[in-house]
This record gives structure tokens, C-alpha cells and sequence, in this order.
């Protein structure tokens, strides 16, 4: 693909003049953050088993280690946004690559399983930080062919992170660099989070809204709480067996989501809000918003159900499990480089055809499971996963950039806020309604048979959602 891009000429800086920067060095540093992100997502499901051993953690320890991260990015995504548009995203962004890099340190040098579980907590907060301001700066540094080609790019590194993590992992757990083990799966980030945090100043332009927003901390307090009361009992609740907190947490924070929407309506009309409700009346952005929901329900929860088959319910090692990823990834590959030539053709459409394709793909993994059972060679499955894949490059970049270029460049931290943090709430959602399908059935072909039949639903409402938005979103 043509990697010709130039900046958007009405970006604006921090004194409203023209925004400028290397746009090449400009994705270099911005994707590389957003690599090391989604790779840590699902890198440490490959280090568990021997960071157990290690560390001596208990089941609670490691299964915060991972909910950890994923409940600091839900719960944080909104306020950075915000704080991106006021203090300025390039800033924002430096803050946020510095301590990710100071805390995958602190996660590598672990002594103590508590002390991973606090040091995975501040990896999450730092990657809030950089989510938003990544997403405000592809839309307000460029435009038109350049911006998409950028999206493209962007959803290209998102899921070569997701496809790749566990097969990265395996990777380094298998090498053993310098003894390090499980731990060189996070020391891994220093030298490229360093490198990346040096060329911050010379590559990104200064962006804010043109008027400094304030922090509206009683917003603030609102959001976090339910966003954490969201997210907390859909990470931990199966895994406890939904006691009452888990319910209440899922009643109250649904209550403060509705304070926080009355609260934020009203503060918009004399003050300034954490979200702008304006943005809710673009169909682009409130239909898009559900189209992304869609999309994440299946995504997330569809990486772990194949893992769990593979590796517990068939028996392959995290290497050999991160091998049979790749046909995903061949897929992906083939479709995320050239995505931006689909949307110049066929608009909104490319998404419903990557939805299609998707639903195709999983239809073809249940004949395979089904054909092969608990025996057959798993490598039936490629076929299904490479399908898969093509449907991926195909969604994930014109999802999200549909959702933003209709959005108002001041508005874009807040607009990125929300689409970020939507991405992480549906994930969390879809591993807590898929894992009950697949923990709940007796064998594991049975258990990712039905787990898959329910994601090819979720791919054909995302097809559905397609046709509800706008034949231009720019």
C-alpha cells in the first residue's frame, strides 16, 4: 500500500496555527504505542503458567494480573480523552508511553505476585493515557485518502498485536533470553518504549481544543466509578459464580451511567463536560458506537474461547497454540494493507462485507470442529481462521474511522474517550456471555462449537448496524 501521506491542513496546534509533523515519524511512534498495548493484552495468557511457578501466585493473584490492565484501560479511556483536549494530546501521549514503559520495568523486575498485579494496575492507567490521544491525533493530523490509509494502519498494528500476541509470547518464553523466562515478555517493551518516547518531540504535533476545557471532576468521579463497577464483576463474575456484589456492582453502575448522561446534558449547557452529548446526535458516531460494540462483543471473547480450545481443550502448547493464530493473521494481512482501496469503493459497505466474510469464516470452523471432534488434526481449522482474518482487515479500521471523521477536531479527545472505552467494555462483556456458553457445555469441541455459532450471530448484526450509517461519513 502507498505510504504517501500528508498532514491534515486545518489540524490545529496549540495556538490554533497549523499543525505540523513528520507523518511518517508521526505513525512510527503512535503505532509502535499502540502495538505494545494490544500485544500486552494478550501476551501474558502465554507467561501465566510459568510466572505462577515463579511468583507462587495463587489463583486470585493471577487472575488479577490480567484483569488488572484491562480494568485501569475501561476505567481511565474517558478522563485521558479529556485531558488530551485540555493539556494537549501530544503531552498526554509522552505521559502515558513514559510510564507504560516505566511499568512493563516494574512488571519484568516483579518480586511478588502482589507487586505484579499493582505494577499490570499502572500499565492499564498508562495505556488510557495513550489510547485517546492516539485516536484524536490520526483525526485531526490528517484527512481525506491520507487519513484512511492512517486508520488503516492503525487497525493493521491493533490486530497484528491481538493475532500475534500469543505467538510473540511463545516466542520469547521458549527462547529464554538471558534466563529472563515469562519476564522478558514485559522487559521486551523498554528499549522499544524508550526509543519511541525519543522521537515523541521531533515527530508528533501539539494538538488541543481550541478552548481549554475544564476536568469536570465530579464527571470524573462518576464515570470511573461506574465504568469500574461495570467492568470489575464482568472480569471476575464467572470466575466467582456471579455472588450478589457482582449484581449489585452491575445494578449500581448502571444507575451512575444514568446520573452521569443527566449530569453531563446539563453541565454542557453552562460549563463544560467530560462528553460533549452533542456527539450523540451525529448518526455516524451514536451508530458507529453500536457497530464497534457489535464488533468487540465477538472479538475479544473469540480469541479466548480459541485459545482455551487449543491449548487446554486440545492439548498444544502456548508456541503451538500462537502457530495456528497465524492463519489468522495471513488473513488479516491480506485485507488490513489494502482496506483503504475497499472503502474508496465500496464506503460503509466494506464493513458489511468483512462482517460476512467473518460469519463465513466461523461457519467453516464449526464444520471443521465438528468434522475433527477432540481428535482430528487442528490444523482443520486454518481454512475457517484465514477467512476469519480477511474479515478482520476489512472491520476493524473503517469502524473506527467512520465513528471519527464526522467528529469536530475539538471534540475529537472526548470523541476518542468514548470510542476507546466502548472497545474495552465490550470486550469485557463478551468474555463474561461467551465463557458461559463455553464453560457451560461437557467437552471442549462442544463448548467452542456453540461459542463460535453465537459469534457468527454477533458478525451478522454488525452487518445490519452497517446499513444505519450515513452513505458519507466525512
Amino acid at each position: 500500500m502507498s505510504t504517501t501521506l500528508t498532514t491534515r491542513p486545518n489540524a490545529t496546534g496549540t495556538d490554533g496555527s497549523a499543525a505540523t509533523g513528520n507523518p511518517r515519524g508521526l505513525l512510527a511512534v503512535v503505532l509502535t504505542a499502540t502495538f505494545m498495548t494490544a500485544l500486552d493484552v494478550f501476551v501474558v495468557n502465554v507467561a501465566i503458567p510459568s510466572l505462577q511457578t515463579d511468583l507462587r501466585a495463587g489463583p486470585a493473584a493471577v487472575q488479577w494480573v490480567v484483569a488488572g490492565f484491562g480494568l485501569a484501560i475501561a476505567a481511565g479511556l474517558v478522563t485521558a480523552g479529556r485531558l488530551g483536549d485540555r493539556y494537549g494530546r501530544r503531552r498526554v501521549f509522552a505521559l502515558g508511553l513514559a510510564l507504560f514503559t516505566l511499568a512493563s520495568a516494574a512488571c519484568g523486575l516483579a518480586p511478588t505476585a502482589g507487586a505484579l498485579v499493582g505494577a499490570r494496575v499502572a500499565q492499564g492507567l498508562s495505556a488510557a493515557l495513550m489510547g485517546p490521544q492516539v485516536l484524536a491525533i490520526l483525526r485531526t493530523s490528517f484527512s481525506g485518502a491520507a487519513q484512511a490509509r492512517a486508520f488503516a494502519l492503525y487497525g493493521l498494528t491493533m490486530g497484528l498485536g491481538a493475532v500475534f500476541g500469543q505467538l510473540i509470547g511463545g516466542v520469547l518464553i521458549r527462547a529464554d533470553l538471558f534466563g529472563l523466562d515469562w519476564r522478558s515478555c514485559f522487559l521486551i517493551n523498554l528499549p522499544v518504549g524508550l526509543a519511541a518516547l525519543a522521537l515523541v518531540r521531533r515527530c508528533l504535533p501539539e494538538s488541543r481544543a481550541p478552548q481549554r476545557p475544564g476536568l469536570d471532576p465530579v464527571g470524573v468521579l462518576l464515570v470511573t466509578t461506574a465504568l469500574t463497577g461495570l467492568v470489575l464483576p464482568l472480569i471476575q463474575g464467572r470466575e466467582a459464580g456471579w455472588p450478589l456484589w457482582t449484581r449489585l456492582c452491575l445494578a449500581g453502575s448502571t444507575a451512575l451511567l444514568a446520573v452521569f448522561a443527566v449530569h453531563q446534558h446539563r453541565t454542557g449547557r453552562s460549563g463544560s463536560p467530560l462528553v460533549d452529548t452533542r456527539l450523540f446526535r451525529s448518526r455516524a458516531f451514536t451508530t458507529g458506537l453500536l457497530a464497534q460494540l457489535a464488533f468487540w462483543l465477538g472479538q475479544a471473547s473469540f480469541f479466548l474461547v480459541l485459545a482455551l480450545y487449543l491449548q487446554p481443550g486440545r492439548g498444544l502448547d502456548a508456541l503451538g497454540a500462537g502457530l495456528v493464530f497465524t492463519a489468522i493473521g495471513a488473513g488479516y494481512l491480506i485485507t488490513s494493507t489494502t482496506v483503504h482501496r475497499f472503502v474508496a469503493r465500496l464506503g460503509r459497505q466494506t464493513i458489511a462485507l468483512g462482517g460476512l466474510l467473518m460469519a463465513a469464516g466461523l461457519g467453516l470452523l464449526g464444520l471443521a470442529v465438528h468434522a475433527a471432534g477432540d481428535t482430528g488434526s487442528v490444523w482443520w481449522l486454518a481454512p475457517g481462521l484465514f477467512v476469519d482474518g480477511l474479515g478482520m482487515g476489512l472491520v476493524i479500521a473503517p469502524v473506527t474511522s467512520m465513528v471519527l471523521a464526522g467528529v469536530e477536531p475539538r471534540l475529537a479527545g472526548s470523541a476518542a474517550g468514548v470510542l476507546a472505552t466502548v472497545q474495552q467494555v465490550a470486550g469485557a462483556l463478551g468474555i463474561a456471555l461467551i465463557g458461559l456458553l463455553y464453560y457451560g457445555a461437557a467437552d471442549p469441541a462442544t463448548a467452542f462449537g456453540r461459542s463460535i455459532g453465537a459469534l457468527a450471530v454477533l458478525e451478522l448484526l454488525l452487518v445490519g448496524l452497517v446499513q444505519l450509517l450515513p452513505r458519507r461519513t466525512a
